[in-house]
């Protein structure tokens, strides 16, 4: 397989990946007063932490196995870094290391919770627009 379609291919498992979280993160949250925010938080992370490995992996740069959101997107462009505040960025880390196993934390509230989702939203909308076309193609299988 040439060395350009490899790249794209390795993207677009990221930005599939991606998408199951932000479809885990929203399909969770409308459980009401059953639902289990940290899951939901978990799961926005997880989308937002791989849609800048997507782009960095469709552009052929390594990146480390990492959970911090911030180091991820100070790797990309500074031109056409993601929108999220320092503050979000360390929000939305921390519910990948912080909440994903059990701990002395406040829960957190259906709000907060949707406004992970909200800020999954937001980032996969920019960094799509970043991406070559056949990395954010659906594939029929």
């Amino acid at each position: 397989m040439p060395e350009r379609e490899h790249v794209l291919r390795v993207a677009h498992g990221w930005v599939e990946k991606a998408e199951n979280d932000l479809k885990n993160a929203a399909n969770t949250a409308k459980m009401g007063e059953d639902c289990p925010t940290d899951t939901v938080c978990f799961h926005a992370e997880q989308c937002v932490e791989k849609y800048p490995k997507a782009f960095l992996a469709s552009r052929g740069t390594d990146f480390p196995k990492t959970h911090d959101i911030e180091e991820l997107v100070a790797r990309m462009p500074r031109t056409i870094r993601a929108s999220l505040s320092d503050e979000q960025q360390r929000r939305l880390t921390a519910y990948a290391t912080t909440t994903r196993y059990p701990g002395d934390y406040e829960p957190i509230p259906i709000a907060e919770a949707r406004a992970s989702i909200a800020l999954a939203r937001r980032l996969r909308r920019e960094v799509r627009k970043l991406l070559p076309t056949s990395v954010v193609r659906a594939e029929r299988r």
